[in-house]
């Protein structure tokens, strides 16, 4: 499979940085749906979920009561088998202004309509080509938002269990608008690894403080507390 250009891009800019950065506690790419079932306020508000969310001081003191009290974000846009688009590159966040610094740089991406088919099993082939081989982080994590199921590309199921064998966690965020029983194909087909769990809002209205939840759950999980592959629905 051909590596999308951003994703090359990625990966060079984070070696570079790596061996010049201190150690952290977790790496994590945040997958955002780009499809076309996904339009402009949509979109928007997958984008400000994720900034509110690296402002809301409960992250960061998860961040902060982690063992190295630092870990490292990216986050991308997926949609078709050949597209995945970095958003904002690699970030080492420590304290409440390194937060704030990425949560700035999610508000300045685009708003805008998008297109495409749902290449979940593309899409996390692509995200876990990010992580660095040398020196990885105790644990390394791709969280995809979504609200559709597979309709391109390779089998999720195929992807995880090669993602999975890199020692690599998977996450889920699903949104239950369109197709109810999505938590329950996710759970099924697409987390995986150490402690993986997919977590659903019946609508976009809970998407913001479902995204502020899901995230101090996978960062507090630095320590190893959540284990074993679930579906919390919503409520």
């Amino acid at each position: 499979m051909l590596v999308p250009a951003g994703v090359a891009a990625a990966i060079l800019f984070w070696v570079g940085a790596v061996a010049a950065q201190p150690a952290v506690d977790l790496e994590l790419v945040l997958a955002v749906d780009g499809s076309g079932s996904v339009n402009s306020t949509m979109f928007a508000l997958e984008l400000d979920g994720h900034a509110a969310a690296f402002r809301d001081p409960m992250v960061v003191e998860a961040i902060r009561a982690g063992r190295r009290g630092r870990i490292a974000v990216t986050l991308v846009l997926w949609s078709d088998p050949t597209t995945l688009e970095v958003l904002v590159p690699w970030t080492m966040i420590a304290d409440t202004g390194s937060s704030e610094a990425f949560a700035a740089a999610i508000d300045t991406t685009p708003r805008r309509d998008r297109a495409g088919s749902t290449a979940i099993g593309a899409a996390l082939l692509h995200a876990a080509a990010l992580f660095p081989v040398a020196d990885p982080a105790p644990r390394r994590v791709i969280d995809v938002v979504g609200n559709g199921y597979n309709n391109a590309g390779i089998l999720p199921e195929i992807a995880r269990d090669r993602v999975v064998g890199e020692d690599i966690t998977i996450n889920g965020l699903v949104i239950l608008d369109d197709v109810p029983w999505l938590g329950t194909y996710f759970a099924e087909r697409v987390i995986g690894g150490s402690g993986a769990f997919v977590q659903s809002v019946d609508d976009w209205s809970g998407f913001v403080q479902a995204i502020a939840d899901k995230l101090r759950r996978e960062i507090a999980d630095t320590a190893g507390r959540v284990t074993g592959a679930i579906h919390r629905p919503p409520g």
